[in-house]
């Protein structure tokens, strides 16, 4: 256990080419699940839709809540490193309205496992701490990277463009609710830009 008295998430066991596949598959699945059913997706349709049996699912994931918190991290981790690749691929603006719309994506997997999460976040909190930690230095460099580059204000702090982005959350679950969503990143955007 760390200093801080917070238990250490466990190791990835190692896996056979195979296994490893299999969960990953399971794990990409689950995501999309979540994102569209919510926390209580059936996680025999989740094993059906990767192509594997539901003791191969158990096998990898024992509760459900293991498999939420494995998608939670996941989704985290593809954020990180989506931010990294936008920002060697893409011009900084864009890189960063584009970072702002996987966030969005983000979101609706989150939306989905609300309720597990909720459950998550009782027996670890450092989860969600390390999360938050992560999701600041991520976007806080996406905000650097543009404003270093002249495209938006030098005077934003990513805290309060991320707070404004959480509220998407808030917005009530209908089907237009990735169009709102995503209209909302574009608002945020034209905030955000330096007009000439």
């Amino acid at each position: 256990m760390p200093k801080d008295g917070q238990p250490t998430p466990p190791a990835e066991p190692r896996l056979r080419a195979d296994a490893r596949r299999n969960r990953d598959r399971l794990i990409e699945v689950a995501a999309t699940a979540f994102a569209e059913q919510g926390a209580e997706a059936s996680l025999e349709e989740i094993a059906r839709r990767a192509s594997v049996g539901i003791g191969t699912l158990y096998r990898h994931f024992p509760t459900r809540e293991n498999l939420v918190e494995v998608v939670y991290r996941r989704e985290l981790e593809l954020l990180a490193k989506a931010a990294t690749d936008l920002m060697a691929e893409s011009a900084p603006d864009v890189a960063l309205e584009e970072w702002m719309n996987r966030f969005v994506s983000y979101l609706a997997a989150k939306r989905g496992m609300a309720s597990s999460l909720k459950l998550l976040f009782t027996s670890n909190s450092s989860l969600f701490a390390e999360g938050a930690t992560q999701l600041q230095n991520t976007f806080g460099l996406l905000i650097a990277n543009a404003a270093a580059a002249g495209a938006i204000k030098d005077d934003i702090e990513p805290t309060d463009v991320l707070n404004a982005l959480f509220g998407i959350y808030s917005i009530p679950d209908q089907p237009d609710w990735r169009d709102r969503a995503h209209r909302i990143v574009r608002l945020i955007m034209d905030g955000l830009r330096i007009r000439n």
